[in-house]
């Protein structure tokens, strides 16, 4: 008896040395960044997201009885996962901000005409060039494109500087429901299909 409660003490302290820290998107960090950026870009322009329109967070603990689940986590304290701060306050991520939000004076008359609109991958495509006139469609594209550019850089140096550039596409899906639900009525977006759709 006393050496299967050796066996069952020195299990415990094996599963014990088994638990390991996890680094996970912060999401709700990620989605507060996100919100004050856009609302910097686009000033006026912005739409606040109805209340309660969030993701709720969750635990990610196997669905197991309270007592069970206590019981574990009193003999084998359970993993927290690291938070890290979530940092968009480097001179490259400002300077992009900066550059953005001088653009955008230019790109309004665009979005409210509806020539243009976001896209699911958090970018700026043109939706009608026939909405803009001969004149106006080269300086539409190399907007569109000097805009892109910003973007992607701005979404690679945000992962980039919280130490993890695997965080892009996190990123990224972050500000491309952060740029939709935001934009002013009337503006155009895609939806999850990639069609275009009006605010």
């Amino acid at each position: 008896m006393k050496t299967l409660k050796l066996l069952f003490v020195a299990s415990l302290l094996v599963l014990a040395a088994c638990v390991t820290i996890n680094i996970y998107f912060p999401a709700a960090e990620a989605r507060e960044a996100a919100e004050k950026i856009v609302d910097d870009i686009l000033g006026d322009e912005t739409q606040k997201p109805e209340a309660g329109s969030d993701d709720q967070s969750m635990d990610l603990r196997p669905n197991r009885p309270v007592y069970a689940r206590n019981l574990l986590d009193l003999l084998i304290p359970p993993a927290e996962a690291a938070v890290p701060n979530f940092d968009v306050n480097t001179p490259a991520i400002r300077k992009l901000q900066a550059s953005m939000k001088q653009r955008h004076t230019q790109l309004k008359g665009f979005y409210q005409s509806g020539a243009i609109g976001f896209t699911q991958d958090a970018l700026v495509g043109i939706r009608d060039l026939s909405a803009v006139s001969l004149k106006q469609r080269g300086q539409l594209k190399n907007l569109v494109k000097a805009e892109n550019n910003d973007r992607n850089q701005l979404y690679r140096e945000i992962a980039r500087a919280n130490g993890h550039p695997e965080w892009e596409k996190d990123v990224r899906s972050t500000f491309s429901k952060t740029w939709i639900s935001n934009a002013a009525k009337g503006w155009w977006y895609q939806n999850s299909q990639r069609g275009w759709v009006q605010k």
